[in-house]
């Protein structure tokens, strides 16, 4: 009986199911694209607009991606998850009220550097399974952080977990009016309404940031 071995064409020896090292390439930069996409302008692009930011056909993005929706989701699942951590990690805050309050602040800040990423977390986005996944641990993880801050004595009582969305999307419509103008002026409208809903505050706050001059606002209502 012959010992010799069946012979294997370089074709039989790759996993069928990995991408060739320049499609996997292509594929990591229309995400990066994406990402940069995305966060500048919000959802409302198209693959087209995509492609050209990642300097590919878009028949490669087609390739790589079925569609929008599907990049959406690579591009945010991981962000999702990292602000519904936020949220989880300012539960074992030692003080209800500073946990609540790094957490709106940290929330914030990312919505604020992220167009993309408020809309999928604070709008009606469908289609996107893992991303409505996230969204669904979100409300839950800030409605308990709201409840400890009420148990605590320090938050109004009538504040509801609903509420924070819409803040959210409030402080979005600023940061949208005035990012090319002072893209830190949402810290100022945060701190005052955090001032609006805390029950034991002895005075006001000190704001972070300070007050449009005319000029200022005439350029960000524009």
């Amino acid at each position: 009986m012959s010992n010799r071995t069946a012979s294997t064409t370089p074709s039989e020896n790759a996993p069928a199911r990995a991408l060739r090292a320049d499609a996997e390439r292509n594929r990591q930069r229309i995400i990066a694209a994406a990402q940069e996409v995305f966060a500048e302008r919000g959802l409302d692009v198209t693959l087209d607009d995509v492609a050209h930011h990642a300097g590919v056909g878009v028949g490669t993005v087609y390739r790589r991606f079925g569609g929008r929706e599907e990049l959406v989701e690579a591009v945010f699942e991981d962000e999702a998850l990292r602000v519904v951590a936020l949220a989880e990690q300012a539960l074992a805050h030692e003080d209800p009220w500073d946990g609540l309050v790094e957490y709106f602040l940290a929330a914030a800040q990312r919505f604020a550097e992220n167009r993309g990423l408020r809309e999928v977390l604070l709008g009606h986005v469908d289609g996107r399974p893992r991303v409505a996944a996230a969204r669904e641990r979100l409300l839950p993880a800030v409605g308990a952080l709201i409840a400890r801050a009420q148990q605590d004595g320090r938050l109004r009582d009538d504040i509801e977990r609903t509420d924070f969305p819409l803040i959210q999307i409030m402080l979005g419509a600023v940061t949208q009016h005035s990012r090319t103008i002072t893209p830190d002026l949402w810290k100022r409208y945060l701190t005052l309404i955090l001032d609006g809903i805390r029950r034991d505050r002895g005075g006001p706050s000190p704001l972070p940031h300070r007050a449009l001059d005319l000029d200022e606002f005439a350029q960000t209502m524009k």
